[in-house]
């Protein structure tokens, strides 16, 4: 819900944008937290809140798109769903437009289609898709799914890119909802459950007791894991190669990357009261406490100054950022998180 680009809109607000001409603003479903609620109501002041489904506390990404899937497919069996994160940048709308179009065309086939990005280089930030051959004739645009592989080494990522083949994991979905929790049952069935006991009460006075109950029963895992992978292993997995500029803000080093435009040699300063000097540095300063920050003589140095915690790291090593959360959080320091 910040504005990380220097677009002059937020993320969720930049991908509200992208979707509407898709979907229109009453078929667009945002899946959040309780506290977030209010604050996407409104940057989002066209969003139905009947289709806003909130999440009493995190339970990771099968939870959150399993209950929209849930709640979707009561409220109209059959419907195809795409589920897209808030904290994607994307260039090239009508490219992207197209992949997705062409993704629900492959989508009617009941396979899980999800869009691959082609690389531009070997980032080892992102996960791959392996893709293989063509999906059919009624869908010139899909591959089928390989497999999908984690993030890879340096040396692993530059023979992907010369492969050919692999293409980067942008963790957009487009299925049938009932495909999707269909996969969920198969292989987290008290999840399924779960889901399905929420779904059916989410349109009826009794959401709140059933929420209640049942959401902090629900286990904590990634998409990728309980749908993607054994859908790949079942050939029921296709891909959408997307031709648009894509980058997720997964970290300090993505944001780095889109503030100096990849430029070699840039330092990004990010804060409205920022104050930094800097000498033969570059990478990313973020700074909300108005203090000097001074770096000298860094390359891709990353430092984040709040009023209550310093933050200093590298673009090598800001993926190491989310260790350091979690032992805060076992340390009891989470009042600076």
């Amino acid at each position: 819900m910040l504005d990380l680009t220097g677009a002059g809109q937020s993320l969720l607000c930049q991908t509200w944008d992208r979707l509407v001409p898709l979907a229109g603003p009453d078929r667009i479903m945002v899946v959040t937290g309780r506290d977030h609620r209010a604050a996407v109501m409104g940057q989002l002041p066209d969003l139905n809140e009947f289709n806003v489904l909130v999440e009493s506390s995190p339970r990771d990404s099968t939870a959150a798109i399993g209950l929209a899937a849930a709640v979707l497919e009561r409220r109209q069996p059959g419907m195809i769903l795409g589920s897209f994160a808030a904290d994607h940048v994307i260039e090239g709308q009508e490219a992207f437009e197209h992949a997705v179009r062409a993704a629900v065309e492959a989508a009617r086939t009941g396979k899980i289609v999800t869009i691959g990005i082609r690389p531009t280089e070997p980032a080892t930030g992102f996960g791959y898709i392996h893709a293989g051959e063509p999906l059919g004739p009624d869908t010139p645009d899909a591959l089928t799914v390989e497999r999908f592989v984690e993030k890879p080494d340096q040396e692993t990522a530059e023979e992907y890119l010369a492969d050919g083949g692999y293409l980067w994991n942008a963790g957009m979905f487009i299925a049938k909802a009932s495909v999707i929790l269909d996969f969920i049952r198969a292989y987290n069935p008290s999840l399924h459950a779960g889901l399905m006991r929420i779904a059916e009460a989410w349109d009826a006075p009794t959401r709140s007791s059933v929420v209640h109950r049942e959401w902090p029963r629900i286990g904590k895992i990634a998409i990728d894991y309980s749908v993607a992978e054994p859908a790949a292993e079942q050939g029921q997995m296709a891909v959408i190669p997307g031709s648009f500029s894509w980058d997720d803000v997964g970290d300090f080093a993505s944001l780095a990357r889109l503030r100096t435009g990849g430029r070699e040699g840039d330092l990004a300063i990010l804060g409205e009261d920022a104050r930094v000097l800097t000498e033969l540095a570059s990478g990313m300063v973020a700074s909300e406490t108005g203090r000097l920050v001074a770096v000298v003589g860094i390359d891709n140095v990353v430092v984040v100054d709040t009023k209550d915690a310093l933050l200093v790291t590298t673009v090598e090593h800001a993926q190491r950022v989310k260790k350091l959360v979690e032992a805060l959080r076992n340390s009891g320091d989470g009042d600076v998180l």
